[in-house]
C-alpha cells in the first residue's frame, strides 16, 4: 500500500532493530501495556513467526511504516483484536519520534482504513486513546475515528496516575 510520503509493507527480518528500539523505547510504554523490555531474540521470534501466518491465523498484522524512496522505517501500524465474526479490528500507530508531526501517521492510517475497509471488508475499526494525548486523539479525529465511550480511570500511567481513555470508532461500511 502506497502514499504520497510513505508505504505500508510487511515486516520483513531487517526490521528487527528497528521494531526492538521501537518497543523497548519508554516514551511508548504507558501506551503499549510494556512492562519490561524486550529481547532482541524475542522481537526477532515475532517477525519470523508471523511472516508466515495472516489476520485470519494471527488475529492481528503489524505493518511497517516507510520513506518512499529511501524506504526508511519511520513507524508500524497494527491491527489487532480482529474479530471476523464481528467485522471489526483494533487499531495502534507508533511513529518514532524525529518523524513525527511529518505527516506520516495521518497518511499511513488512511491507507490502513482502506484496506480494512477494501481488502479485509471490515465494519468497523477503533481505537483506546488515553484522554491526555492530544496528539493521538487529534489524529484519529480528522480521519473520521468518533468517540464514542469515556472508560473512567482505566489506565495507570507509569508515574502512577490513573487516566481516562477514549473509545473511538469509524465506521468503514454503510449499515
Amino acid at each position: 500500500m502506497q502514499g504520497d510520503k510513505i508505504r505500508l509493507r510487511a515486516m520483513e527480518p531487517e526490521d528487527i532493530d528497528a521494531l526492538y528500539d521501537m518497543e523497548n523505547d519508554l516514551r511508548h510504554w504507558d501506551v503499549s501495556d510494556t512492562q519490561m523490555p524486550f529481547s532482541r531474540y524475542t522481537m526477532e521470534q515475532y517477525v519470523l513467526s508471523c511472516a508466515n501466518q495472516d489476520i485470519y491465523s494471527l488475529k492481528q498484522v503489524r505493518l511497517m511504516i516507510c520513506e518512499n524512496g529511501s524506504g526508511t522505517v519511520v513507524g508500524c501500524i497494527d491491527l489487532y483484536d480482529y474479530q471476523p465474526q464481528h467485522q471489526r479490528a483494533a487499531v495502534g500507530i507508533m511513529v518514532s519520534e524525529e518523524h513525527q508531526r511529518q505527516g506520516y501517521a495521518s497518511e499511513a492510517l488512511g491507507l490502513l482504513c482502506g484496506y480494512a475497509r477494501d481488502i479485509l471488508h471490515l465494519h468497523q475499526l477503533y481505537c483506546h486513546i488515553s484522554a491526555s494525548n492530544r496528539q493521538s486523539l487529534h489524529l484519529f479525529e480528522s480521519l473520521g475515528f468518533v468517540r464514542t465511550a469515556v472508560l473512567k480511570e482505566w489506565r495507570q500511567s507509569v508515574d502512577g496516575r490513573w487516566e481516562d481513555t477514549l473509545l473511538l470508532q469509524r465506521f468503514l461500511q454503510e449499515s
